[in-house]
Parts: structure tokens; C-alpha cells; sequence
């Protein structure tokens, strides 16, 4: 049986922009991913499902009770774990019977969650959390362990529909494979919003968000994928054809009008010869202009009708668009030492985040490394600190002359202010104005979206403008540094930047959790920063 029907959902913000009409779609029992580029509307989705959000026209019913984990959580400092779990006062009465008071008030907080403690701390175990004492603040958590005590949380409630949105985002490989076997074991109807293809992999079946629409494909993301590139193929092979038809329709039409051109002008010769009445030449000139203009009409609704098919075949088409770049100017040779580290030590408030003998590293020629650990590790610390934004407490980091480049979660790089155009200009002064613009189209940037701002650029488009002027920059770059680049992208996004990483010639240094992105640009080394050692 369905547990979650939408009907005719029709949504849209205060400014009239509209982001649903009529959308309808059931979601059946077992897991579902949805996936859909960002800005398409899914986080929205999920929160006109759960109840947070009203739909302008339409509704939703939902069968059952619905736990909702949103991607960005509300964050009180000051909040405990107990209170975020939502057991802060049946463990309280719990502590209360225990210490003897037996009062009609204890035993009504209590009600039916006498197990209350058991489950919760199997549900911690399960989720890695059996260290975190009740009592701990959430200010003193990291990110990771912020999503998992919300997940914690919403699996407490035993929910018969589950709405997660991106919950692998700030998780640790660790954290992830123990989510994975918890969502598992979910018995319920389970609608998953992510981009980590791995999860994905999980799924019984991917909702795709496509203009507008919700189309389901069975099985999991991979053969979500090849559908998806069969269909591509397949219309591509459609444009083709009607393409061909349309040339062929129109050279047709053409050829009939210079024929009946022909044939009028033949006929009227042949009528001022034969030294016919007037009436009779214009009747012949009438019956030959309606027989050209019948032609005209079958082989003009022939062309329209191709044109209709073209039309038709185009829509069908994907509008992924995919970088092709080469990038020669960023080639490293392969004995070229690019970065040396020897002996790094950092404090970080109180506490010495590397081992005694501190950090030592080497990179040499275009090595793709990637930089893996446990949430709290370092591994963003170590990034600055081969960048250059941190100085360490000892050690040194000898850099080869060519230019590094650190792209950091934040993607802060670029000035807000400017416009992807002369964000482009800053990096690369000597470009003339042509080349920049054929530079920006390779990267997508086109038209009007060349003078956009910085700041009103979404994630994915802010990768790409800070990707088009660290690449093309002068010099150009030798040694990447990227953290966590993949957070928060959407499946088109990743692929672009992949792109990007493949075509790029120097070396890189990358912190992922994703193993998928790490397998696809080609990672040849790698690096497990652990208890302040790198191995």
C-alpha cells in the first residue's frame, strides 16, 4: 500500500514565482532517493510533505506518522542531547520513580516509553553515539554528530514515513556506513533527498524531479544512470532524424515552387502563342496559381508538421551540460617537487591537534591525493596550513614557485561583488576579452550569466566561477587543495567538477567522504589522518 500521495501539489513563493503546478505522484512503501538538480525544489518538496510548508493548491496525505530530518538543523548551542532526542523529560521522571517519588504526574510523563533508555541507547550504539553523555550541549558537538543525534532523534519516534534531506553531508566514511545499515533496517516508507550516490546505490527505486514533473525508475541509482543515458541516446538519435526530415520537407517545398514557378511561366508563353481570348488565358493563369498554392499548402503543413517532431524530439533532450576542457598551462612535470612539509604542529584552543613529531609530507609531479580521517581529524587544518591561510606552531612548508590554490568549503574565494566576468579578469589580467568569454562558456557561463555577481550565484554555479579563475589563472596553478568540494552540489554539479579535475594536469589534494567522486577523478594516492598521525 501507498503511504504518500500527492495530489495536483501546486506551490509557490511570496513573489509569485512558481515552483510546483499540478505536480502528482505516489511514493510506495520500502526506500526512494529523490534526486533533481539544485534550485528544483526538493527540500521544498519535503517540507510541503511533512507539514512545514502549505501548498497553494493541491494536498498531500500522508498514511501514518511522518519523522522529518531537514538539512540544515536548527542549531541551539545551548541544547542538550537529551532535549534534542526529545526523551529530556521521561528520563527525568524515569530518575524521579527511581528516587522513590511515585506521583500521578511522574507516571503520566512516563505514559507507554518505559524502554525509553534501552532504545535510546541502541539507537546511539547504532549510530556511533554511545560516547556522547545525555548531559553534553550540542555547541560542543561536530557537524557530523549534530546530524546524527537528529537522526537519532527522528528513528526514536518510530515513524511511519521517513523524510531525510542530504543526511550524509559533514559525515565521516565511518558515520556514513552506519547510517546506511540503520536507514536498512527502516521498515517504513523511507523518501531520501541526496546526492551521494553511494546511499543512492541503497534505494528501491529513484524519484527524478524533472520540469515540473516526478518520473520513478526501479532499482537503484546506478540503474537509475544508464536508463537515464539510454533515453538520452535515444533522443539525441530523435533530434537527429527530425533534423534530417525537416532539410528534407523544406528542399521538397522549395523544389515544388520552382517547379510550378516553372510550369506558370511555361504555361503563360504557351497562351500569348496560341493568341487565346483573355478570358480564357486568365482562367488558365487562375487554375494554374490554385494548383500551386494546394502544393504549397501540402508541403508547407508537411514542414510544420517536421518542425512539430523537431520541436517535440528537442524537449525530450537533457539540459546537463558538460564541461569539455583542455587546461595545458597547468601541466606539471613529474619529478617536480610541488610541496615538501616536514615536522607541522598547530594548536587548536587547548588542544595540540598533531602527533609529537607533527606532519611530514612530500608531493611530487601531478599526484591526485586524497585526504581522508574521521570528522575532528584536522584534515581542514592541514589543508590551510599547505595553503599557507594557517601558519603552524612548528615546522615549515617549503612550496615550489607555482601557484597553490585552496578552494574551502565555503567556496570564498571570489568577491561577492564582482561579476563572473571580472572575477575572471582579476585572475587573469592578460586574457584578452574573446578568450575570457570562450574560457567562461567552457565553464557555462553564458550571456547574461557572465555579469552575474558572485553572491547570487547558487553552489553549483559558484564552484564553477571559482574553478574558471583558479585554472586560468596567471600562473596557473600547480597544486589544488579542495575541501570537501562535493558538499551540497547536486548530481550535475559533481559531475562538472569532475570534469574539471580530469582535465586539470597539476596535482591535488582533496578531503572527501565521497567515494564515488574520489574514484571518478582518478585518485592514485592516499592519505588517513588518525589520533594527529598521516599515513
Amino acid at each position: 500500500m501507498s503511504s504518500l500521495v500527492s495530489s495536483r501539489l501546486s506551490f509557490g513563493w511570496a513573489d509569485d514565482i512558481s515552483l510546483f503546478e499540478d505536480l502528482s505522484f505516489t511514493v510506495p512503501g520500502g526506500r526512494t532517493g529523490l534526486v533533481a538538480p539544485n534550485g528544483a525544489g526538493k527540500s521544498t518538496l519535503l517540507k510541503l510533505v511533512a507539514g512545514e510548508l502549505r501548498p497553494t493548491a493541491g494536498s498531500v496525505v500522508v498514511d501514518g506518522a511522518v519523522g522529518y530530518l531537514p538539512q540544515t538543523l536548527p542549531f541551539e548551542a545551548h541544547r542538550t542531547v537529551a532535549e534534542v532526542l526529545g526523551v529530556a523529560p521521561v528520563v527525568a521522571a524515569l530518575d524521579a520513580l527511581a528516587a522513590g517519588d511515585a506521583s500521578d504526574a511522574v507516571f503520566a510523563t512516563i505514559g507507554d516509553d518505559w524502554d525509553v533508555e534501552e532504545r535510546l541507547r541502541a539507537q546511539l550504539d547504532r549510530l556511533g553515539l554511545a560516547h556522547l553523555a545525555m548531559d553534553r550541549r550540542l555547541g560542543s558537538l561536530s557537524g557530523g554528530e549534530v546530524v546524527s543525534v537528529g537522526l537519532a532523534a527522528q528513528l526514536l519516534r518510530r515513524p511511519d514515513v521517513l523524510l531525510l534531506d542530504e543526511p550524509t553531508n559533514n559525515l565521516d566514511v565511518e558515520a556514513r556506513r552506519r547510517l546506511h545499515s540503520a536507514l536498512d533496517d527502516f521498515g517504513g516508507t523511507l523518501l531520501v533527498v541526496s546526492h551521494d550516490r553511494v546511499l543512492l546505490d541503497r534505494m528501491d527505486r529513484i524519484a527524478e524531479l524533472h520540469r515540473g514533473e516526478i518520473r520513478f525508475y526501479g532499482g537503484s541509482f546506478t540503474d537509475y544512470e544508464a536508463a537515464v543515458d539510454a533515453a538520452r541516446q535515444s533522443a539525441e538519435s530523435d533530434v537527429r532524424n527530425a533534423e534530417q526530415l525537416l532539410k528534407r520537407e523544406r528542399r521538397q517545398m522549395q523544389q515544388a515552387r520552382e517547379r510550378a514557378a516553372k510550369r506558370s511561366g511555361t504555361a503563360a508563353r504557351n497562351v500569348k502563342d496560341a493568341g487565346l481570348p483573355k478570358i480564357v488565358a486568365g482562367k488558365l493563369k487562375r487554375d494554374a496559381q490554385e494548383s500551386a498554392a494546394r502544393a504549397d499548402d501540402v508541403h508547407g503543413k508537411r514542414v510544420d508538421d517536421a518542425r512539430s517532431r523537431l520541436d517535440q524530439a528537442e524537449r525530450a533532450l537533457r539540459d546537463d551540460d558538460v564541461i569539455v576542457l583542455d587546461l595545458p598551462e597547468t601541466d606539471v612535470p613529474a619529478g617536480r617537487t610541488v610541496l615538501t612539509a616536514r615536522g607541522l604542529r598547530v594548536r587548536v584552543g587547548t588542544r595540540d591537534l598533531f602527533a609529537d613529531k607533527g606532519i611530514d609530507l612530500d608531493i611530487r609531479g601531478p599526484e591526485r591525493i586524497a585526504l581522508t580521517g574521521v570528522n575532528g581529524a584536522g584534515k581542514s587544518t592541514l589543508l590551510r596550513l599547505f595553503s599557507g591561510d594557517l601558519l603552524p606552531e612548528r615546522g615549515e612548508v617549503q612550496r615550489a614557485e607555482g601557484r597553490i590554490a585552496y578552494l574551502s568549503q565555503r567556496l570564498d574565494l571570489l568577491d561577492p561583488e564582482r561579476s563572473v566576468g571580472e572575477s575572471l579578469a582579476a585572475f587573469a589580467p592578460r586574457l584578452t576579452h574573446t578568450r575570457r568569454m570562450h574560457l567562461l562558456a567552457q565553464f557555462l557561463f553564458r550571456d547574461d550569466h557572465v555579469d552575474l555577481p558572485v553572491a547570487a550565484l547558487s553552489g553549483g554555479e559558484r564552484l564553477r566561477a571559482t574553478l574558471v579563475c583558479v585554472l586560468n589563472a596567471e600562473p596557473a596553478p600547480q597544486l589544488l587543495l579542495l575541501d570537501e568540494p562535493t558538499n551540497n552540489l547536486d548530481l550535475v554539479s559533481t559531475s562538472q567538477l569532475e570534469a574539471a579535475l580530469n582535465a586539470y594536469r597539476g596535482a591535488f589534494v582533496v578531503v572527501s567522504h565521497d567515494e564515488s567522486f574520489l574514484g571518478a577523478i582518478g585518485v592514485q594516492r592516499r592519505l588517513h589522518l588518525a589520533d594527529g598521525v598521516l599515513s
